[in-house]
């Protein structure tokens, strides 16, 4: 049986955090910094940005009610991407975000969805690459570690989160 979550639309995210900060931000401007934590989530209202992983330009997002920050947020570590804002933008700036993720559920799917799609796009790169290179005994030889390691990675709940109920 298929379960479908309905997803909040983006214009919801945007309606959630208008009573925030506004930020307009110039191109050039790095907004977050790949390896440095800032604890704010920005909301993208207008504008683009650039997101980079080790300097390499991997996507741009132009999408109003596009989230930033979400990853060192919820997992309490440094950014893993730099976001580089490439027109002048607007922003929401959420400087204490998981009060506010609590607050307010749909905030919270919008983003528990969008991170799931990514992991759902990451995982079926990594079966693709696996395919293509299973004769390999090189480095990509070890995809198959890098998958089972990504689809079954269980963490300790971060401070603040109650333990996940454990199966018996």
């Amino acid at each position: 049986m298929r379960y479908s979550v309905p997803v909040p639309p983006l214009a919801s995210m945007l309606a959630l955090a208008a009573s925030f900060p506004q930020r307009v931000i110039p191109p050039g401007v790095i907004l977050l910094e790949e390896g440095r934590r800032t604890g704010v989530l920005y909301v993208l209202e207008g504008g683009t940005v650039e997101i980079l992983k080790a300097g390499v330009p991997i996507t741009s997002v132009s999408q109003p009610g596009s989230v930033f920050g979400e990853v060192s947020i919820l997992l309490d570590h440094p950014h893993i991407a730099t976001v580089r804002v490439t027109v002048e933008s607007r922003f929401r700036e959420i400087c204490d975000p998981m009060p506010f993720l609590r607050a307010h559920p749909d905030a919270a799917l919008h983003v528990s969805v969008l991170l799931a799609q990514r992991l759902s796009a990451v995982t079926a790169y990594l079966v693709d690459l696996k395919r293509q290179h299973e004769d390999r005994r090189d480095h990509l030889a070890r995809v198959d570690d890098v998958l089972a390691n990504l689809l079954h990675l269980q963490s300790r709940p971060k401070a603040g989160f109650p333990p996940a109920p454990s199966s018996v």
